[in-house]
């Protein structure tokens, strides 16, 4: 009614005729002048009040005035001066007596206010940094388009012969149109980045944050990151940084923050007790405080408050949650638009069914089309943006939460998109009849309900079964080296096995579950369509089927389909998601560490003399594990904070930790270098020696858990950490039991003795062997093995310079993930891989030797711990995980095919084959249906159509079942293939393989990798096969329906290809980058498990923190290009090109109308409609297909590298009594690391006779643990050869070889499992036989008394066991294997005196008529050995008894008064 007064000049009024029924249609003046001018400016005014609250709350800084700022601000006066000459040019018109329409004054009004307030916004936006605006952008894309619409207006008008010109208002018209504009090409162009701007200072920022609106909404942005990785494949340099907010800096503390008050709130509250007001608990009458609380105790056994689970949902909502509902917001828009399509293809039906409708009406609705599905496109992308960066924030700041809790590794698991099933409404369409498919729909919701329930019963199992194996794993990779030496690689390649079974039957069943559930949601849509049909034509005989309704129809039934297509993919990742959220919930939630249990005071706040003060104190063990030394750096648990500590703390533990850093990195630990103070500490600690073999001096890298370093070297690497932190308290728990004794003696003097850079410290020493500390030091012990502790005394230092301090934690050691174990005797090699040459160099890494395997290559001075010049920053030992480059080869999907089974393999491709021919099929004699002749007002042969079209439907289904059942089946048998072929890859690889293979590698590839192939890429297939056949389908049909768009539709195919492997070099680099970044975030954290006690104990929490933060964001960084780049980027563009498939279907469908049936335009355009969503699907599928069989392709990488030699040579297997005598002979024997690098060992040349004892010495480095290695052929020999009894050892299997001999390793290793599998893995021997080896080694009385006996579970590492146990265990293996030869690999250094007497009694006693090799750093152990052999790099110096050596007085007798034996 308004519009009507405004416009009450008689021939402005509405006229349908003119607008819509005529070939030339225009709108009238009334029109143009209000909803044409005021839509742009409604559109601002309501943007403007939440627009406005958003730039207050986000202000990117200030931008100054530029030249692009001042003509949009010129322009945007301009306009309204503009707007408002109109205004007062109507006013003198009025003041002229001319009649003007109300609407000519509050138009020009409306138009120029809102140009001021486009205007202002222009300088608002420009003082809060946004240097594109995406209001102000669709504002005058808004105001153009309408302008145009009037200027066409006037252009026919003023054509006419009779017509009458406003020149005054055409002329500011056509100003205001150009102005328009010029504004809305300005609104196009960046400005300039914000003064203090983040990115300025950043090398290589995300462009993302400085990108225009157009480029934001196109994902423009990303394209030069794709230029630049399909020129050449991209490195981890050519990454952007993260965008600041989503950073962990950014979102994990809030995330933690979030969690601790929904922790708290979950926690039992203390029940209330309610007084009055007016009184005071404590001071209430008629009774004393002591009734108050008897009061409140009762209270309290009345109403106990339940405790609650924390919601961990909850607090990731409350985080996340107000980012990502902007999703829910673009979602509803995009769900409400694609109604658009079958509602526009209704239109074009009519339309070709009436030929009297103008032609433009067609071309109108095929633009609409496009420009429908275009928004489509650019709105969904922007939902699927929030919520893959709302995934990935979740997970930066769960892996974040979990790190810091730093306990045990959890698995995370949660999905970013979650999609939903839209209902959509057809009973317009087709009216009641519709309810038969709703009714088919609601029938398919509880068998959905189902199988989601049963999805995620097998889940759960699958994880746990899972996370059993990946344990299993774990622990094979840490003890791989103890698996090599017993020849124990196939028992537990079989426990592996028997675990793995048990994951594949879970899938296995979760296959059948995928494929029925595939069947139900494939023929869901079919059935809905079938039923609604059949009952829409058989309930009523005058209800004709026609074009219109079936394809209307069906076009909102395909609508469904998509949806129910995916839906498998959802129901799995949403119960993966509140799995690992439960799983998450229950790790974050275990009891932490009181950070109160320890006072820390500063020194000069200390208040009195004592440096640790104890007082009844209670420590209780955690888990079965001991209370340790370590409770001092930070206690498992205390009944109460009465543990005080005065000063900076250095712990030193019994098994020393190293990083995967430099050896320089591992001393510094985070301190700043300070030379001549570093210098001294190295000196001191005895390094200085292996400074000078070290390839690269203290820039050497040394490997995960110090590898390629001795025993000794470790410990004192340890020791040097502790002295250069310059604490004032200093725990030693047993730190130098694998030196010898001139390097203990030599950091006794330097170190901890009166001269010593400790002499003016607080020394708190523990472990098995005290060294008599000068002075006076008292001692504490537990009497037997009780693990009860009464500390109340205090200890004199005088020696050390300090007044009376309580002993407060002499304990025997830390246990836990830093356990009173040492590291592995050492393996005195390293395989160092110069980068710069990219070549392997395998050498050996000696201790106090000067020795350099490096042959004539100078030393450096032993002043100068790092290397001179260019040889400082070349060597590696460590191999990064490798990234592979360029297309994924044939030959792995070929491999993965073979892996499934050839067979198999070609039956699902023709089963696929046979569904979507069937599908074409049914719909293709659908619209045959609907172009059949009306004949009476009825169709005749009604049930032969429908019966046909159902018979059709029916072989859909069975092909769909089939097609399920085969890839789903056929991808359990190609994991089985390809775990099994990985296992045994991995076992039989050599030792130098895993000293530089991270472990975070390897637990990757059976984790992360394996994962993808067992739950992703059968999944992906069907999708992929699926999506390719539709997309083939839709356009087979097109081309039916309108031959002429084979003119049309390969110049789309070739642009479709075209940006598909123009996009597929990026995204298959950027896959690889961050599969390849994923590993050291998993090696960070198992190392911080491993050093957790010593962190602590340095306090060194937030820069390890930082650490793991920087190696996540690392991982992000390769992570969001490819989100953006895989789902963004690539469906913008591909959507488009099938957008234009829809456009030209429609197109040649108009053109061609008089010629087409409308049966086969509804057929060809609702085809047409799917094709956007198949497209883009096909090419994310394909590229899913391509990224993840990377996993196959980095499963089969092991498959290359090099093995050790055969287990089994059946040729030349020895007989099964060998050796019978235990005669070793060393025949000029030589050893080296590798073909270009001198001997190690060299003309060995000993024979040692069946019986004997003999014991093997030398410095460290002398080459002692080269010759186990070499008669474990562990290191193959390089010349010579060792005979025991008669065979050559290199020319049988190594299990033949390692079967017959034993070794009591340095390092007791036991692994989670019964005792009994620790004894015997392979169960040969009876339970007699174990009870009789557990008495010999004085197990017997210890093991009857646990309540399992054999079966006593031993935890991961045997942490439940003591030290001493352990390494009586070791014994007792020994003793049931009761082989001709046994090596001891000093075997008792870290035990105490008790344990090493009935070790050394044993092995005189039950091996009196075996051969023992004893490889001995206390030479008081083989003082009455039959012979000693004395090396010295590499040689043998001196063999004899040791009365014989002694009187010889060299090297033996050095060493033995070094030791003071002499």
């Amino acid at each position: 009614s308004s519009c009507r007064e405004a416009c009450s000049v008689s021939g402005w009024r509405l006229d349908w005729n003119v607008t819509w029924h005529t070939s030339n249609p225009d709108f009238p003046k009334c029109f143009q002048n209000t909803v044409l001018l005021w839509l742009p400016c409604f559109y601002l005014w309501a943007s403007f009040p939440v627009y406005a609250l958003y730039l207050s709350r986000h202000d990117r800084g200030y931008i100054q005035m530029t030249h692009l700022n001042k003509a949009k601000t010129a322009l945007g006066f301009l306009l309204w001066t503009v707007c408002w000459a109109d205004l007062f040019y109507s006013f003198w018109e009025r003041s002229q007596g001319v009649f003007v329409a109300p609407v000519l004054l509050v138009s020009p009004t409306l138009l120029g206010v809102t140009m001021l307030l486009a205007t202002f916004l222009i300088q608002l936006e420009r003082r809060k940094g946004v240097q594109s605006s995406g209001i102000l952008l669709v504002f005058w894309l808004m105001a153009l388009l309408c302008a145009l619409t009037i200027f066409r207006s006037k252009i026919m008008a003023a054509l006419k012969e009779d017509a009458q010109v406003d020149r005054f208002r055409d002329t500011t018209f056509y100003v205001y149109l150009v102005l328009v504009l010029a504004q809305l090409v300005l609104s196009c162009v960046l400005d300039r980045a914000p003064l203090f701007s983040e990115t300025i200072n950043d090398p290589n920022p995300c462009p993302e944050s400085s990108a225009s609106f157009l480029s934001r909404i196109t994902f423009w942005w990303i394209t030069g990151l794709m230029i630049r990785g399909y020129r050449q494949p991209l490195e981890a340099g050519d990454l952007w940084s993260l965008n600041k907010e989503d950073t962990s800096a950014q979102v994990v503390p809030v995330l933690v923050k979030n969690w601790r008050k929904e922790f708290a709130k979950s926690r039992r509250q203390p029940v209330k007790v309610a007084y009055s007001s007016t009184q005071d608990p404590a001071k209430a009458q008629g009774g004393s405080k002591v009734d108050v609380n008897e009061e409140a105790e009762a209270l309290i056994v009345k109403s106990p408050q339940k405790e609650r689970a924390p919601s961990l949902f909850k607090v990731l909502y409350k985080t996340f949650g107000p980012y990502f509902l902007m999703s829910f917001l673009f979602k509803a828009i995009h769900d409400l638009m694609m109604f658009a399509g079958p509602e526009i293809l209704k239109l074009l039906i009519n339309f070709v069914n009436d030929t009297k409708a103008p032609d433009w009406q067609g071309y109108w609705y095929t633009v609409l089309l496009l420009v429908s599905a275009c928004l489509q496109t650019l709105v969904l992308h922007q939902y699927f943006h929030v919520c893959f960066v709302s995934g990935m924030r979740i997970k930066t700041a769960v892996i974040g939460a979990v790190y810091r809790k730093v306990e045990l590794i959890a698995r995370v698991g949660v999905d970013g998109p979650r999609r939903r099933v839209r209902p959509c409404s057809l009973l317009l369409n087709l009216g009641p009849s519709v309810l038969a498919g709703v009714a088919v729909m609601i029938l398919m919701v509880p068998f959905n309900a189902v199988m989601a329930m049963k999805t995620k019963t097998y889940q759960v199992a699958h994880m746990k079964s899972k996370d059993n194996r990946i344990k299993l794993m774990n622990e094979i990779l840490n003890g791989i080296k103890v698996l090599k030496l017993y020849a124990w690689e196939l028992a537990f390649k079989d426990k592996v096995m028997a675990i793995r079974q048990e994951e594949l039957k879970v899938l296995k069943k979760s296959a059948y579950l995928a494929a029925v559930g595939t069947f139900t949601w494939v023929c869901t849509p079919f059935l809905v369509a079938l039923s609604t049909f059949a009952v829409y034509v058989t309930v009523d005989k005058n209800n004709v089927l026609d074009a219109q309704k079936a394809f209307v129809s069906l076009a909102l039934f395909n609508i469904l389909r998509f949806p129910l297509n995916i839906l498998p993919m959802v129901i799995s990742s949403i119960v993966q998601a509140s799995v690992s959220l439960k799983r998450l919930r229950i790790f974050l939630s275990h009891e932490e560490l009181e950070p109160g249990s320890i006072e820390r005071r500063p020194l000069k706040d200390g208040g009195g003399t004592n440096s640790i003060t104890v007082e009844n104190a209670t420590f209780t063990w955690a888990r079965g594990e001991p209370a340790t030394l370590n409770s001092c750096p930070s206690p498992p648990s205390l009944s109460r904070p009465s543990l005080a500590t005065q000063g900076s703390v250095a712990y030193v533990p019994q098994q020393a930790w190293i990083q995967n850093n430099s050896l320089r990195e591992n001393i510094l630990f985070g301190r700043p270098l300070r030379e001549r103070y570093y210098n001294a500490v190295v000196e001191a600690c005895a390094l200085l020696p292996d400074l000078e073999i070290l390839p690269s001096g203290d820039r050497t890298e040394i490997g995960e858990k110090g590898v390629n370093l001795s025993g000794g070297q470790k410990q004192r690497v340890s020791l040097a950490r502790a002295v250069y932190g310059d604490s004032d308290v200093y725990l030693f728990d047993d730190p130098l039991s694998a030196v010898d004794a001139h390097v203990g003696k030599h950091i006794f003097d330097n170190v901890v003795g009166p001269k010593g850079m400790l002499r003016s410290k607080v020394l708190l020493q523990g472990g098995p062997r005290l060294p008599d500390l000068p002075g006076g030091t008292g001692h504490l012990w537990s009497p037997g093995r009780s693990r009860q502790w009464s500390l109340s005394f205090a200890v004199p230092f005088p020696a050390l310079g300090v007044p009376a301090v309580p002993v407060s934690c002499l304990l025997p050691g830390p246990t836990g993930s830093s356990g009173p174990e040492k590291e592995p005797k050492p393996v005195e090699n390293g395989t160092l891989v110069p980068a710069a040459a990219g070549k392997q160099v395998q050498r050996q890494l000696s201790s106090s030797s000067s020795y350099s395997g490096d042959g004539g290559r100078p030393q450096a001075s032993a002043a100068d711990p790092q290397k001179a010049g260019a040889k400082e920053e070349a060597w590696k030992l460590v191999e990064a995980d490798k990234v592979q480059t360029g297309q994924v080869k044939l030959s792995v999907y070929w491999d993965y095919m073979k892996a499934i089974g050839l067979c198999l393999s070609f039956v699902s491709i023709f089963l696929f084959l046979c569904n979507h021919v069937s599908a074409l099929a049914s719909n293709y004699w659908l619209s045959l249906w609907t172009d059949d002749p009306v004949v009476n007002g009825t169709q005749e042969h009604t049930d032969f159509w429908l019966g046909v079209y159902g018979g059709l439907g029916i072989v859909q289904g069975i092909a769909v079942l089939g097609y399920s059942m085969t890839v789903s089946i056929g991808g359990i048998f190609a994991s089985r293939r390809l775990h099994l072929d990985l296992l045994h890859q991995v076992l039989r690889s050599p030792m130098s393989f895993f000293e530089r293979t991270p472990s975070g590698n390897l637990v990757n590839r059976f984790s992360k990798e394996l994962d993808t192939v067992d739950s992703m890429i059968p999944q992906v297939i069907k999708m992929f096969m699926g999506s390719l056949f539709n997309v083939l389908g839709a356009c087979v049909i097109i081309l039916l329906a309108t031959p002429i768009a084979a003119v049309i539709i390969p110049p789309l195919g070739l642009l479709y290809f075209l940006v598909q492997r123009f996009y597929v070099a990026s995204s298959r680099q950027l896959k690889r980058l961050e599969s390849v970044s994923r590993s050291p975030v998993y090696s960070h954290f198992n190392e911080t498990l491993l050093g957790v006690s010593v962190i602590r104990a340095f306090e060194e929490q937030e820069r390890f923190i930082r650490q793991s933060d920087l190696k996540v964001d690392e991982n992000q960084k390769a992570y969001y290009p490819s989100i953006v780049a895989n789902s963004r980027w690539l469906a913008v563009r591909l959507e488009c090109v099938g957008n234009f498939i829809v456009f030209f279907a429609s197109l040649f469908a108009v053109i061609s109308r008089h010629s087409l049936r409308a049966g086969l335009v509804g057929l060809s355009v609702s085809y047409s409609l799917q094709i956007t969503a198949y497209l883009n699907w096909l090419v994310r599928m394909s590229s899913e297909m391509e990224t993840n069989i990377v996993a196959v392709e980095r499963l089969q990488e092991y498959s290359e590298t090099e093995k050790e030699a055969p287990w089994q040579v059946p040729e030349t297997a020895p007989p099964s009594n060998w050796p019978q005598v235990g005669r070793v002979e060393f025949r000029d024997y030589g050893l080296r690391y590798r073909e270009d690098l001198d001997l190690v060992l060299k003309h060995i040349n000993v024979t040692i006779e069946g019986g004997e004892k003999v014991g093997i010495v030398g410095r460290t480095g002398a080459g002692k643990s080269s010759l186990t290695l070499g008669l474990f052929r562990i290191n193959e020999s390089a010349e010579g050869e060792i005979i025991i009894d008669g065979v050559n050892i290199a020319k049988i299997g190594l299990h033949n070889l390692r079967f017959k001999i034993t070794i009591i390793p340095q390092d007791p290793v036991l692994f989670s499992g019964s005792l009994r599998m620790n004894l015997d893995p392979f169960s040969q021997y009876s339970d007699e036989e174990v009870w009789t080896a557990l008495e010999l080694a004085h197990l017997k009385s210890f093991v009857s008394g646990l309540p399992d006996k054999l079966d006593h579970e031993c935890s991961e590492g045997g942490e439940n066991l003591s030290v001493g146990q352990r390494q009586l265990v070791c014994l007792a293996r020994a003793l049931l294997r009761k082989t001709k030869i046994l090596v001891l690999d000093e075997a008792t250094a870290a035990v105490d005196l008790e344990t090493d007497d009935l070790i050394q009694s044993t092995i005189r006693t039950q091996f009196d008529n075996c051969t023992v090799l004893t490889i001995a750093h206390r030479l008081n152990t083989i003082m009455d050995y039959t012979r000693v052999i004395v090396l010295d790099r590499g040689e043998v110096r001196e063999c004899g008894t040791p009365s014989d050596l002694l009187q010889q007085r060299g090297l033996f007798y050095s060493m033995a008064r070094d030791a003071g034996l002499v």
